[in-house]
């Protein structure tokens, strides 16, 4: 997989909004990623789990896409922000149910660590309900950091152990 191309982006929410259910919510999403120059090459399927670290919150959908990697890490964060807000995304705390979450995972395989933006996340490793799909549509794809693959960090990911394919 040619890393230097392409982005890693995680969605997911677990709050359905004006929609039917989380998955509309979070297709409608997926489908205004053109307006804002996001070109999605491939995506998982949908994942679920319980909510992390509150199990008693609502059940968490997830997906990963590969998205070209245009534009630059700092312009791609902020459109995905403004997605997130278009579809009612509210910041009131840490780990709080939303409508809408999106995570840039990985930009063409770069480290930056600045306000605002880490790269690669600093905690997407950790998670299998982000490398299970990742791992899924990627699974040769390396950590920028540890150099780990995708298939590899799905199997030793500590957190959300339950997260399975719908």
């Amino acid at each position: 997989m040619d890393q230097a191309n392409l982005a890693v982006i995680a969605i997911g929410g677990d709050l359905r909004g004006d929609f039917a259910n989380v998955e509309a919510l979070l297709e409608a999403a997926l489908e205004r990623f053109a307006s804002r120059g996001l070109v999605i090459v491939k995506r998982s399927s949908w994942w679920r789990s319980a909510a992390w670290p509150d199990p008693d919150q609502p059940e968490y959908r997830n997906a990963v896409l590969l998205v070209e990697a245009r534009p630059p890490a700092n312009e791609m964060l902020h459109s995905l922000l403004a997605i997130e807000t278009a579809f009612g995304r509210r910041r009131v705390g840490a780990n709080r149910p939303r409508t809408l979450d999106l995570d840039l995972i990985d930009h063409s395989g770069q480290v930056i660590a600045a306000p605002g933006l880490i790269l690669p996340h600093p905690r997407a490793h950790e998670r299998l309900f982000v490398m299970g799909p990742l791992a899924e549509i990627a699974p040769d794809w390396r950590h920028p950091v540890s150099g780990r693959t995708a298939r590899d960090l799905a199997a030793s990911a500590p957190v959300g152990r339950d997260a399975t394919p719908l």
